[in-house]
């Protein structure tokens, strides 16, 4: 089999003499072959990831005259005539007391939804959107981690250890020093502006044009290429595990999340986020368990075949620009964390969310520490799926895509109601997700869109309108879900990465120069927004880098046009006291913006 990182690889020895008549492919990494052995021809099928054989049960006779594929199977001739036969699919195998389980965790974020509803009836725009910025630093924390996992890291993450190795852990190790710079720096610059949309910092720092563009492009980022994602991946989870068609499963996951969280506001949302962060390690770590007890030789014998075939690999120092390597991973860190922190709405309204600027760093640091442990915790299971799947190929589905190997895992292989436990860890990593972009964008069309575009904006009505777009939001992610279940797509963590990349650079260059330089202006920033999506978009269209090159190439293009751009119009003639690292709040600051906005 062929590896990315290590080339041409041999794979066990096949169960007997292949006959060339019959080889094609099952699904997503998995091939079907006809073996001549002395008892007689077998079909046997060869899983492509972990190199393992699994003969099928049909025995056939030696004089066999012939093979021919036929509809997802194999057809073969002999003296008793035409023989017809394929892989059967796994069967669901969730319990009654697994749908208890997950239905208690269903009623449970519902309740905290209702309870946030009925205290806080007449809720403030603040209280609505920021918590009323009384949220502790912890809390933020944990709501953080949970905003940014997702159901990516329960599912794909697992799913892209399995099929690689911990490449991709080396983002989660330098992200944490790029987290460190954004507490330090960052974090309590934009807190101590009181905002509850982050873009009315552009708005003040460089145009209201540049404010809208910026928030209508992160609501189509965040709902287009993040809510999709994170919305069909545990769906497709759920339809593994219970045979239920993906459609309804998006239909049950999405109303559950828009009904709390058009309920609760930011109070539920948080607050659901730290249960869920509890449930989700809780499963993860059970799951992790599990395989140690029943692997041959436990904990020694994964590590043995870890380092053997070299599933445990972090850093790759190459310089090929189209894998992901250790220096496109210190681009992504710089260019995602650091510099995109800011402009993400998703992340920020928990950072604003606290009591002050000391407390929004706090919860940066909470973050960063839950950060290196999680990212162990779940590249771990998809080794150890390796491992276990290696020594237990008949276990496999190969219908499934590898997306579907840790929900498969889950289904048929953990004990009745601990599977409904981990199932509904899959769902606490979507809802956490999915409640905070849909909460998010429903902030951005109410503080952005309404209170800027009305004629007479009311507090009530912000919030009446948030609760409803809160309802149109998640019901637009529903039916992008539903389109990209309609698609073959290898790996759904590659997909993510990608759109991100192609929509998320230009404006946090916008943040970059906004911040850390006093000489940009709104016209030169306009021009390098322009430049950055025409130069990403063309380094897409022609495939020239790996795709986590894409957002550092945009943000560096927004960076380098947009300075040289504003060279040729004047500086800036507001005053910039509070605005930049450069200018620390004085006497000449301006009125923090939530302030600002209400006064015009």
């Amino acid at each position: 089999r062929w590896s990315g990182d290590l080339g041409w690889q041999r794979v066990q020895a096949a169960p007997g003499a292949i006959d060339p008549r019959l080889v094609r492919a099952l699904g997503q990494a998995h091939a079907l072959f006809a073996v001549s052995r002395p008892d007689g021809g077998r079909l046997a099928t060869l899983n492509t990831i972990t190199g393992a054989w699994t003969m099928l049960p049909q025995v056939l006779e030696s004089d066999t005259l012939g093979w021919a594929p036929w509809a997802d199977g194999a057809a073969w001739l002999d003296r008793d005539g035409l023989h017809l036969a394929e892989p059967v699919e796994r069967q669901p195998l969730l319990k009654w007391q697994d749908w208890v389980v997950l239905s208690v965790y269903l009623v449970l974020v519902l309740g905290v939804g209702l309870y946030f509803y009925l205290r806080e009836k007449s809720a403030s725009a603040a209280d609505f959107f920021v918590g009323g910025r009384s949220i502790p630093f912890w809390a933020a924390g944990i709501s953080l981690y949970a905003t940014n996992v997702s159901s990516i890291s329960f599912i794909a993450i697992p799913a892209k250890s399995f099929e690689s190795n911990w490449q991709y852990l080396t983002n989660n190790l330098i992200g944490v020093l790029g987290l460190m710079f954004v507490a330090v720096w960052v974090v309590p610059l934009l807190r101590r502006l009181d905002l509850m949309s982050v873009f009315s910092y552009l708005e003040t720092r460089f145009h209201p044009a540049i404010r809208m563009l910026a928030s209508a492009l992160c609501i189509v980022m965040q709902v287009g290429s993040r809510m999709s994602v994170i919305l069909f991946l545990p769906s497709l989870a759920i339809a593994t595990i219970t045979g239920m068609d993906v459609a309804w499963s998006i239909l049950i996951m999405g109303v559950f999340t828009i009904v709390y969280t058009a309920l609760g506001g930011m109070r539920a949302v948080i607050w659901t986020d730290f249960v869920q962060v509890l449930v989700m390690f809780g499963g993860a770590l059970f799951a992790i368990g599990f395989i140690f007890w029943h692997l041959d030789g436990g904990v020694s014998e994964f590590a043995r075949i870890a380092m053997a075939e070299h599933k445990t690999s972090v850093f790759d120092f190459s310089f090929d620009l189209t894998r992901a390597t250790v220096w496109g991973f210190l681009f992504l860190v710089v260019f995602d964390v650091v510099l995109t922190f800011p402009k993400d709405q998703v992340l920020m309204q928990r950072v604003l969310s606290t009591p002050s600027a000391r407390a929004a760093g706090r919860s940066v640091w909470t973050f960063a520490a839950i950060t290196i442990p999680g990212g162990i915790l779940f590249y771990g299971i998809g080794t150890a799926l390796y491992v276990y799947y290696q020594a237990h190929p008949e276990r496999m589905d190969p219908w499934l895509p590898i997306d579907s190997t840790f929900p498969l895992f889950i289904a048929a292989e953990l004990p009745t109601g601990v599977t409904g436990l981990i199932i509904a860890g899959i769902f606490a990593a979507a809802m956490s997700t999915l409640s905070s972009i849909i909460n998010s964008v429903s902030t951005l069309l109410s503080v952005d869109f309404y209170q800027r575009l009305s004629r007479h904006p009311s507090e009530r009505g912000s919030v009446r309108l948030a609760e409803w777009t809160t309802v149109l939001v998640g019901a637009v992610g529903m039916g992008l879900a539903w389109l990209l279940a309609s698609y073959d797509v290898q790996s759904l963590f590659d997909v993510s990465i990608e759109l991100a990349g192609l929509l998320g650079g230009g404006f946090a260059g916008a943040y970059t120069l906004g911040m850390f330089t006093t000489r940009a202006n709104w016209q030169g920033v306009a021009i390098g927004i322009a430049s950055a999506l025409v130069v990403t978009f063309g380094a897409w269209s022609m495939d020239l880098v790996h795709p986590y090159f894409y957002l550092a190439i945009s943000i560096m293009t927004c960076i380098v046009v947009g300075y040289l751009a504003s060279l040729l119009f004047p500086p800036p003639a507001q005053s910039l006291a509070g605005l930049t690292i450069h200018t620390g709040r004085g006497d000449g600051a301006p009125a923090p913006l939530a302030q600002a906005a209400r006064a015009k």
